[in-house]
This record gives structure tokens, C-alpha cells and sequence, in this order.
């Protein structure tokens, strides 16, 4: 039995993972979504100093207050960094990280530093001025570049997430995370989100067989990954499924990728 830890990504909330949670539960696992602060049913309780240290913390009394030993921790999209982070602080109570269609971040890095585009950054910071000034207000649907990949949500999950959803902090996507003098990482795992052209296994090993030293460890042998023929939320689109991968990567399955020929060995962090 394992008992994961979910953490939901931008403008939506611990809701998001309803159909997951059931079927995880059903299998004779726990499972317990986190509503970070300011999001989902405690969208009242956002202020300006609404941050990535109040998304952290958030996470890390989760992980203070469960009755298991450890958990295996999954972040989706945004909630990679929060969750990273509280896995630092908290050694020893994840055993897994599980990178949902999500980069893993650096130390000093923000979500905003992980956009390339100057003018998609520039974007998101005018949205928040013609706001209030402190937070993104919630996007079309219509806006996948906001939103990501919609694909394969169905039309009552489409209207949920319209409803549920609510304005996002600009602060937790402009603060750095500190990683720097926590406790070492977990093994993690990547599941990508393949449809409509989006990350690949294949893209992946072609981007550490350049030699970069940031991609490195990406090679260590306890990274493993998963594909899902889906969009951005595969816990409203194929929640079944996502079950089945997230099971299987507790149990340290998946695909791990090999040093390219001219690569440096893994990096350990």
C-alpha cells in the first residue's frame, strides 16, 4: 500500500484529483490532494504575499501531519515546485517525486523563469496589472497557452474546471525556489503528456545526448519516465490510466534514459 500526496497545479485546486483519488483509494492505496493556499476551496485566503514559500509550507504540514512514514509526492504542472521544495525540507518522508507534464526546477529558478518566451513572461505579468495587480485572473479556455492541452477532457469536466477554477497568485509563479541546503532529492519520475505534439521520451534522451549539464541527471538511475497519450490533465481526461502510471512509478517502474555517447555520467543532486 502507498499513500501519494497530490498536488494540483495552476487555478485549480485539491478538487481536481477527485476521480484519481477515488480510484487509488479503490485499489487499497491512500491518497490525500492538497488545496494549496488561495486556490480552489480556499481561494479566501489569498493575499498579496501569497508565494511559493506559502505553496511550500502548504505541502510540508501535509507531509508533517500524515499518519504513514512516507508518501509518494506528485506535483502537476506548477505544483512540481512546491512540492520539490517541501521534499527538501522534509527528508526521509518522500520516497518518490512524481514530475506530472512538468519540468523539475533548479535552485534560484521561478515557473516564470522556465518560460522561454520573453513576450509569453511579459504576458502573464500584464494579465496580473490589469487585474489587481497581484494575481492572474482566470483564463479562457479557449487559452491553451495558458492552460495547456485541454485534450480528452470531456465537456462536464470542461465546465468543473470553468467553475472551480480561480485566480492564481502572481507571487507563487515570480518567487524563486531555494533549494539550496535541503535535504537531498528523491528519486523521481517523469510522466509527459504526449498529445497534440507536447514533450516525448524520444525529445528527451535527444536533449541529453547534447552533453548539457543540465539535463545530466536526467540519467541517473533512479529517474524513471512515463508517456501519456493525453493532454495537460490526465486526472480529468484518463484518470484511470494515471492511476495505473502512478502506481507503477512508486514501484520504481518506468523508462530510464542512458547517457548519450559523448554525455558525461548522471549528476547526482
Amino acid at each position: 500500500m502507498t499513500h501519494f500526496v497530490l498536488v494540483h497545479g495552476g487555478y485549480t485546486g485539491g478538487w481536481i484529483w477527485q476521480d484519481t483519488v477515488r480510484i487509488l483509494r479503490g485499489q487499497g492505496h491512500e491518497a490525500t490532494a492538497v488545496t494549496l493556499t488561495g486556490l480552489g476551496d480556499r481561494r479566501h485566503l489569498a493575499t498579496p504575499t501569497t508565494d511559493l514559500e506559502t505553496h511550500t509550507e502548504d505541502v510540508a504540514q501535509t507531509l508533517d501531519h500524515l499518519d504513514s512514514p512516507e508518501c509518494v509526492l506528485v506535483g502537476h504542472s506548477y505544483g512540481v515546485h512546491p512540492a520539490l521544495c517541501a521534499a527538501r525540507r522534509r527528508p526521509g518522508r518522500v520516497s518518490r517525486l512524481i514530475c506530472l507534464d512538468a519540468p523539475i526546477p533548479e535552485d534560484g529558478e521561478s515557473v516564470l523563469d522556465q518560460i522561454p518566451d520573453g513576450e509569453w513572461r511579459a504576458r502573464i505579468q500584464r494579465r496580473a496589472a490589469d487585474h489587481d495587480g497581484w494575481r492572474l485572473p482566470v483564463p479562457d479556455l479557449s487559452d491553451t497557452l495558458l492552460w495547456g492541452s485541454l485534450a480528452g477532457v470531456g465537456h462536464d469536466a470542461l465546465k468543473r474546471l470553468e467553475q472551480l477554477a480561480a485566480p492564481q497568485p502572481l507571487a507563487t509563479l515570480t518567487q524563486p525556489a531555494h533549494l539550496t541546503g535541503e535535504g537531498t532529492r528523491p528519486p523521481v519520475t517523469g510522466i509527459l503528456c504526449t498529445r497534440e505534439g507536447r514533450a516525448s521520451i524520444a525529445a528527451i534522451e535527444e536533449i541529453v545526448a547534447t552533453g548539457h549539464p543540465r539535463f545530466q541527471q536526467l540519467t541517473d538511475p533512479g529517474v524513471t519516465f512515463f508517456e501519456l497519450d493525453t493532454g495537460h490533465y490526465p486526472m480529468l481526461s484518463v484518470p484511470d490510466r494515471l492511476a495505473e502510471v502512478l502506481v507503477g512509478a512508486a514501484n520504481g517502474e518506468g523508462h530510464r534514459i542512458a547517457p548519450g555517447p559523448e554525455t558525461p555520467g548522471p549528476a547526482h543532486t
